[in-house]
């Protein structure tokens, strides 16, 4: 077995062997297996299982379980390298894919859920903490927007392939799945022979950390988690149970998301780069709150699908900034602390996630409006967070609250 390379020797390999090659690759792989199963699933739960908002909520309580167990990571790191287990945790998500369609009762969807979650949740542990050490501060929001636009184009391939079939004929949910999941594994088997093991620089903790001067981060993170947790579970699930959306339809609407993603996630990087992640997170929590109060009005007040399906892009657009977060702890971070606090971001991020599915499939069986309407108010506590992030971050000014001393450095954005 090849000794680790150094990161510091990456420059030395062709640009498609680098690491930041290899995020990008692994980022399509994930892609390819997450995007075939949320693309093909509100329409199979629906047609097949005949899945009504309790129990599209209770499959999704089941999904995030995993994430919530995120901090096992830490755990896992100490037996394996994180490289290594980014890889086995996506060939877990695409096989698990694969056979979905095998499996197309409520027990069995439960179960194939959870274990391509355990795939998916413990790849984006890992390949948070792999980002941030890989990446360079002055580099990472670009490096992060062309990651993102990567995996935006592996998801346009496969709405568009999804779309296009249900345009030409009848879909074949078992081919559906045996391909997207298959892709999955098919890359990361490439990403495993082609590339070497690299050898950060700094030696990362073996346990877990929760440091007082990152308590805004965390608060971020969780509230992250329960805004997020109505857009993955609901906004979609809409689309089918209120307009009648067929599964070619919901693709192209996917289709048109992911190509806005292409096109503007890099800029997103650069806007971060030069004017903060505090203005980037301001103009999210602003656009969010402004989406979900438009789509409580879809249902109050029985706006039609149009201005649906505009909110719907734009709120996918809007998610697209949150890996702000990212270069905001990045900045303020120890490196040390990277892997650990990777693993403890996803746990606390998916506090709410667990906890909010069931109650809000309850909510949404009284009124679908009242769950938009809590999710705007959630915006807005994430905006309130958001005003306490400095312009430029860095150890020792974490918040705008943070003391420092008079002569401390700030950070300056890249040129």
């Amino acid at each position: 077995m090849a000794a680790p390379l150094p990161l510091s020797e990456a420059h030395t390999l062709p640009r498609w062997r680098r690491p930041e090659a290899l995020l990008a690759l692994m980022t399509v792989g994930m892609t390819l297996a997450f995007a075939t199963w949320s693309a093909a699933l509100n329409n199979f739960v629906v047609e097949v299982a005949a899945f009504d908002g309790f129990d599209i909520g209770a499959l999704h309580t089941a999904r995030e379980i995993p994430g919530f167990l995120a901090f096992l990571v830490i755990y896992l790191v100490m037996v394996i390298r994180e490289q290594r287990l980014a890889l086995l945790s996506l060939a877990l998500l695409g096989g698990a894919t694969a056979v979905v369609a095998e499996l197309p009762t409520w027990w069995g969807l439960m179960l194939t859920t959870l274990i391509s979650s355990i795939g998916f949740h413990y790849y984006e542990t890992v390949n948070q903490s792999l980002q941030l050490q890989w990446l360079e501060k002055a580099r990472a929001p670009q490096a992060l927007g062309m990651i993102l636009a990567a995996g935006s184009g592996a998801s346009l391939a496969v709405y568009g392939a999804i779309a296009l079939a249900g345009w030409l004929g009848t879909i074949d949910y078992h081919a559906v799945y045996w391909i997207g999941g298959g892709a999955c594994v098919a890359v990361t088997l490439f990403a495993a022979l082609a590339y070497p093991q690299f050898q950060p620089p700094h030696l990362q903790g073996k346990r877990l950390v929760l440091r007082r001067r990152y308590w805004l981060y965390y608060a971020l993170v969780f509230m992250g988690g329960a805004r997020r947790q109505i857009f993955v579970v609901f906004a979609a699930f809409m689309m089918v149970e209120k307009f009648g959306f067929h599964i070619h339809e919901v693709t192209a609407l996917f289709l048109i998301n992911y190509l806005a993603n292409m096109l503007f996630a890099p800029l997103i990087g650069r806007m971060i780069a030069r004017f903060g992640e505090r203005l980037a997170l301001c103009v999210e929590y602003v656009g969010l709150a402004l989406v979900f109060a438009a789509y409580a009005g879809v249902y109050f007040f029985g706006w039609g699908v149009t201005l649906a399906l505009a909110l719907y892009v734009l709120d996918h657009l809007l998610f697209a900034m949150a890996f702000a977060q990212k270069t905001y702890f990045q900045k303020i971070a120890d490196p040390a602390d990277h892997a650990s606090t990777a693993a403890v971001a996803f746990t606390i991020n998916h506090i709410a996630a667990v906890a909010l599915p069931v109650p809000l499939g309850l909510l949404w069986l009284w009124h679908p409006g009242a769950v938009y309407a809590l999710a705007a108010g959630m915006a807005l506590v994430s905006l309130s967070l958001a005003t306490l992030v400095p312009r430029w971050p860095e150890p020792g000014r974490e918040t705008t609250l943070a003391r420092h001393g008079p002569g401390a450095p700030v950070a300056q954005p890249a040129e």
